[in-house]
């Protein structure tokens, strides 16, 4: 089984949700998140007065699917996601050894 961890734009949800292949993905969690890097932050107006925001919000997308379908729903995450700008977001790959639920 894998856990791939998708770092999103939150317009994109719908996109990404829509190219994911029903076969094979058993969870999805979805979580708001604000983060930083290559995009960098941008100017904002509140209260009549300019600041950087240096945090910009993505959603973090934890998929868990079998092996055999991890190459497609990677893919997916990618085409669904992905404008062709800066801060697009990543996708990481992980092995699971054992879930057990409760």
């Amino acid at each position: 089984m894998k856990k791939l961890t998708a770092l999103i734009k939150p317009f994109k949800l719908e996109g990404v949700l829509e190219k994911l292949p029903p076969e094979g993905v058993v969870e999805i969690l979805c979580i708001e998140v604000r983060g930083y890097g290559r995009q960098k932050g941008h100017l904002e107006l509140y209260r009549d007065r300019e600041y950087e925001a240096i945090f910009l919000p993505k959603l973090r997308i934890e998929i868990l699917c079998e092996d055999a379908v991890s190459e497609k729903v990677e893919q997916a995450l990618v085409a669904g996601a992905r404008t062709g700008r800066i801060g697009d977001g990543k996708v990481f790959v992980l092995n699971v050894e054992h879930a057990q639920e409760f």
